[in-house]
């Protein structure tokens, strides 16, 4: 036999063998959380068919009043929010330059915000103690004003960033100012931004 018919042969024999299809014995790991069994998927099916009933039928019970088909009025109508049991909120955002504190309605519309610039500190005048303790002072006796201090019933405190407004403005509700709405705080919570790698840091400050 020549060397021809020997190459060619062994060139059939490749061939056949990558033809012929792969059939693992068993499921590989990594494809086995991918995997859905059929009552699974009719379970996520019906999931989805009852999102969509409770959907049409908020869109529907709105069709009387076309002008109030807001998307909190349609996700609480499709029972995705709950907003009798969601409280005001008193957000106090205080960095090394400024204070801010915004108080909104349970579904998130602002009613009170202001900064201590609006207080009519400039520049500098702005990051210190005693501007964002009046810019407490201010806001509670506005909230007062507007009689928001009847219409609250619970109301959640909002704490982000470490300036020192954040301990001024916590002293004017823990004070006199703050009498007539620490009865309706019901919890207290931190949304300070951390990062977790994230960007690369400021260089320090050098002095002298």
């Amino acid at each position: 036999m020549s060397r021809f018919s020997t190459g060619r042969l062994l060139a059939q024999n490749l061939l056949q063998t990558l033809s012929q299809p792969v059939i693992p014995s068993a499921t590989p790991l990594w494809a086995r959380a991918f995997s859905q069994t059929a009552a699974r998927r009719d379970a996520d099916s019906e999931s989805s068919a009852k999102l969509m009933e409770s959907l049409t039928r908020g869109i529907v019970g709105m069709a009387a009043d076309p002008t109030d088909l807001t998307g909190d009025k349609l996700a609480t109508n499709i029972g995705l929010r709950d907003t009798e049991d969601e409280p005001y909120h008193f957000h106090i955002y205080s960095h090394k330059h400024n204070t801010h504190i915004t108080v909104t309605k349970p579904n998130r519309d602002a009613l009170i915000s202001l900064s201590c610039g609006n207080l009519g500190f400039k520049k500098s005048n702005r990051k210190h103690y005693d501007s964002a303790y009046q810019l407490g002072a201010y806001v509670v006796d506005k909230m007062h004003q507007m009689n928001l201090h009847n219409e609250i019933k619970k109301m959640e405190v909002v704490l982000r960033g470490f300036g020192p407004g954040r301990e001024a403005v916590i002293k004017v509700l823990l004070g006199n100012e703050g009498r007539m709405l620490r009865s309706s705080i019901v919890r207290v919570s931190d949304a300070t931004r951390l990062k977790f790698g994230g960007t690369r840091s400021k260089k320090p400050r050098r002095l002298g």
